[in-house]
């Protein structure tokens, strides 16, 4: 449907609303709800005329800051695409209350409070338009990103701290992306704001925190206060919340759960490589060696952990010599009913793997249900690098480990199953980052690059400029800004207070004793949960979630000033605020701009000879412009790149890959490119893993 006839029909569908409750008004018990739904639905059409023309003059250029004709994609085509889909639940709904509301059955109270949320969110959404329109006239033609100081980027911050944004996570959470994925992502904000709670009155209870996941029945009834608790939470909960609550994917309670659906395979153990220097051919002239030292930033040398994941079990996978550095995890070593008991012969592939997770959290352990299907429908070995974690192992710890974890893997493929013939690095989000710059470093070291590096969703700007999709991260549940921020800041290492070496941070150790803990108060939890079932809702609480725009009054008891606010809206016009304030640190240190932590901001000369990349990006990532102007970065200097834009999907997808179809699907597509690097025929579509609607 054109822009215009979606505008058109939005304010014909308000009218028709309007005349119904007009007409049904001397029947409704309810004349104050009625009102307001009025109110509301004059509202919608008010920022629907505004938002037209907006959305008229941004359809008229985005197409210039696509990489190619043949891949649309960016940022302004985002900001496009979710203010459709505000609008299409909005056009949805007042249908129904169109046709309904003189209804016996008709429920105001909830219509009204669900169209509310709704013209909330097209409000916000408004105000995000005319912060793109900033950054498109200040910024060059096909730039994506707000590189100057003081511009749009300091005033994003400012106005993300006031902005109010409970709306996005109450009932319209999830409301851009595919309908399959909506009651996951309720799942986590529910489990997050439970979570959230309990972690800030026992801070070392994670048993109790993480028993949230199931028992805070109030977010599940309340959606405005579920809302107002996860934006609260999302601004003012510390580093050290985010790592845990991510991390509950490694509990053996939770990774038991998924391992049921999981591919079978055959090998799945973690090994422990020494810290010892190696010796590696020269790529320019292999009859010449080069040195490699062992990771040293920060405490000195260390042993790596990685994760060998195979699904056939090759030659060189039940050495002795392998074995002396295993660590099997459980009875993965013994061979499964229905494999054969011989060892195949080496793989003439090998697949290497950096995972996500923000450089702050998360193992393989939390990806290997992915990996294990991709090991089957590749049928090559893959090697997982568990590298130290931010912040107390903070830039260059992860990038050296990585690298000298991939050296390690070249020297004793004969090990993993493999002749290395063909060599693939593959990551998502942070692990994206970690395949380009241990290549970088690859190349300035003398070392043979991979035949091809593929990147979901790649961080390929670590710094706080800001950009279309960047945008995003004020309606993300998955990645608002502030945590954004906290994870660059952890990374740079520009306020770590100190750095702790590997055996100290050890990630699945703490959370093997918060499982126990976690099962010793399941009892008590489950009492709770009933308890919250019964209380009253808060309406008080949701009702106080966003304020005047003039009088701003922080909830938090210490002080917080009242941000600057943009002043290129247009006159009568103020986005909601918020009065969840708090000042969000900026990260600000020369490291952010490394171009071995940005790869985006590296010269020319660190990025030619990369071998081919390919990029797989969301449509709705808030980080789907590094992916565009990566690619662009490649191309202009006649590097092979390749970049897919999957649509409906949020950041972070591969981890969700058995949900949905949208999912699978998108996996399927790194495991298209994987074949591509290694020179794979396409299996037949009888022989594929099948994916999980």
């Amino acid at each position: 449907m054109d822009h215009k006839d979606v505008f058109a029909a939005l304010q014909m569908v308000c009218s028709d609303v309007i005349l119904a409750l007009n007409g049904s008004r001397s029947n409704s018990s309810n004349a104050d709800a009625t009102d307001r739904l009025l109110g509301v639905m004059r509202q919608i059409q008010e920022h629907g005329r505004a938002v037209e023309p907006l959305i008229t003059g941004f359809t008229a250029i985005y197409h210039h800051f696509d990489l190619d004709a043949q891949t649309p994609g960016n940022g302004y085509r985002t900001l496009v695409k979710v203010v459709y889909s505000c609008i299409t639940h909005i056009l949805q709904k007042a249908c129904y209350i169109a046709s309904n509301c003189s209804g016996a059955f008709f429920r105001m109270d909830h219509n009204m409070a669900e169209m509310e949320a709704y013209c909330s969110a097209l409000c916000q959404l408004r105000a995000l338009l005319y912060l793109a329109q900033i950054l498109l006239n200040d910024n060059a033609r096909g730039q994506l990103y707000s590189q100057e100081e003081g511009g749009l980027s300091e005033r994003f911050v400012q106005e993300y701290i006031s902005m109010h944004k409970a709306c996005f996570y109450g009932r319209c959470l999830g409301f851009q992306f595919s309908p399959s994925l909506r009651p996951f992502l309720q799942t986590v904000v529910i489990s997050m704001v439970s979570f959230g709670e309990n972690y800030k009155k026992q801070q070392t209870g994670l048993g109790i925190a993480a028993l949230s996941f199931f028992t805070s029945g109030k977010y599940v009834v309340d959606p405005e206060l579920r809302g107002t608790e996860f934006e609260r939470i999302t601004q003012n909960l510390d580093m050290q919340f985010w790592k845990t609550f991510w991390n509950l994917t490694e509990t053996e309670l939770l990774s038991s759960l998924t391992r049921i659906a999981s591919t079978v395979v055959q090998l799945n153990v973690i090994l422990t490589i020494p810290a010892v220097s190696l010796s590696l051919p020269l790529a320019s002239d292999p009859s010449l060696s080069v040195s490699v030292n062992p990771p040293v930033a920060h405490w000195g040398p260390g042993p790596v952990k990685v994760r060998l994941i195979s699904h056939t079990l090759r030659k060189g996978q039940d050495s002795a010599e392998l074995l002396t550095l295993s660590r099997p995890e459980g009875p993965q070593l013994s061979l499964p009913g229905g494999f054969s008991r011989q060892t195949a012969p080496l793989s003439p592939c090998l697949l290497i793997h950096f995972h996500g997770g923000g450089f702050v959290a998360q193992t393989s352990k939390s990806h290997e249900n992915y990996l294990k299907s991709w090991s089957k429908d590749l049928n090559v070995p893959i090697l997982s690098v568990d590298y130290s974690l931010a912040p107390e192992a903070p830039f260059p710890r992860a990038l050296e480990e990585c690298f000298y974890a991939y050296c390690w893997a070249l020297k004793n493929c004969h090990l993993l199953g493999s002749t290395a013939e063909r060599v693939c690095l593959v990551g998502d989000s942070a692990g994206g980052n970690l395949c380009i710059t241990v290549s970088m470093r690859a190349m300035s070291h003398g070392v043979r690059v991979p035949d091809g590096i593929v990147a979901a969703y790649p961080a390929t700007l670590l710094t706080t400029d800001a950009s279309p999709s960047r945008l995003l991260t004020l309606i993300d549940p998955l990645l608002p800004l502030s945590v954004l921020y906290k994870c660059i800041d952890a990374y740079a290492g520009s306020s770590c207070q100190s750095v702790q070496p590997a055996q100290q941070i050890d990630t699945l150790a703490a959370l093997g004793q918060d499982t126990v803990k976690l099962l010793s108060n399941f009892a008590q939890g489950a009492t709770n949960w009933f308890q919250t079932l019964l209380e009253p809702k808060s309406a008080a609480a949701a009702s106080s979630s966003t304020i005047p725009s003039n009088g701003p009054s922080p909830s938090k008891s210490h002080s917080v000033e009242k941000p600057q606010e943009v002043q290129d809206y247009p006159e009568n016009f103020e986005p909601l605020r918020s009065r969840s304030l708090v000042d969000i640190y900026t990260p600000c240190t020369p490291i952010m701009k490394n171009p071995f932590v940005s790869p985006l901001l590296a010269p020319d000369s660190l990025l030619k000879g990369l071998p081919p990349v390919y990029i797989v990006a969301s449509a709705l990532d808030a980080l789907l412009d590094d992916s565009v102007m990566f690619a662009k970065k490649l191309r202009n200097m006649n590097q092979p790149v390749t970049l897919t834009v999957v649509e409906d999907l949020p950041h972070g997808f591969l981890s969700l890959f058995q949900l949905s179809k949208e999912t699978q699907e998108a996996s399927d597509i790194c495991v298209k490119r994987i074949r591509e690097v290694f020179q794979l025929e396409e299996l037949p579509a009888d022989q594929r893993q099948p994916g999980l609607s």
